[in-house]
């Protein structure tokens, strides 16, 4: 049965190469609560001289306000290993990020936070781009059947790891899905002190 995973406003950030010191600032990683960061993503592009807001930033673009799907290019979340990256993106609204390819630790950082990342062809992502052109998108995501909604019955399909769509579909990190397995994890720990009862 399908599921819509996510669905909502898409703004396109027209990029490659976006790294993690440009999703948030090194200034704003002094905190160590996981939470505030969303007035710093994208600090030095969505504002200028005294925190005034840049107009010609797409994230500040009046049709882009409330959007949760961030459409981007190649390489996103290059750059350092910081976690406050997919924090701030989540804490924004951004629930799903399109992309033609991600950096490792940010791709499994933004997983493990809850956030679907699908990656596409660099064709594929030209024509989500093209779509955007044509002005506001609204999609949605069945994460289910893997495909991106467009309406009127057109739609893009993706690939993604079994697992992850699993626990995404589940609402569970690492943590959660190994929890799943407590019973397994029990029965084994018993049999191997049984085996093994000098190891404790």
């Amino acid at each position: 049965m399908s599921q819509i995973f996510k669905a909502g406003l898409v703004c396109p950030l027209d990029k490659n190469n976006v790294d993690t010191d440009q999703i948030i600032p090194k200034q704003f990683l002094t905190s160590v609560s996981r939470d505030g960061f969303a007035e710093a993503l994208f600090y030095d592009w969505r504002y200028v001289a005294d925190g005034v807001p840049n107009t010609d930033f797409v994230l500040n673009f009046p049709q882009y306000q409330g959007a949760s799907i961030l459409l981007t290019r190649a390489n996103f979340g290059c750059g350092s290993s910081r976690e406050h990256a997919p924090w701030a993106l989540q804490q924004y609204g951004f629930q799903v990020i399109i992309a033609e390819s991600f950096a490792d630790i940010f791709f499994n950082n933004s997983v493990n936070n809850g956030m679907l990342l699908i990656q596409l062809s660099k064709t594929n992502i030209e024509l989500l781009f093209k779509r955007c052109a044509q002005g506001p998108q609204q999609w949605q995501i069945d994460l289910a059947s893997q495909e991106i909604l467009f309406g009127n019955n057109a739609a893009m399909g993706f690939s993604i790891d079994p697992d992850i769509k699993q626990r995404l579909l589940s609402g569970l990190d690492f943590i959660g899905s190994s929890e799943q397995l407590g019973a397994e994890i029990s029965a084994f720990e018993a049999q191997r002190k049984a085996r093994l009862p000098w190891l404790g």
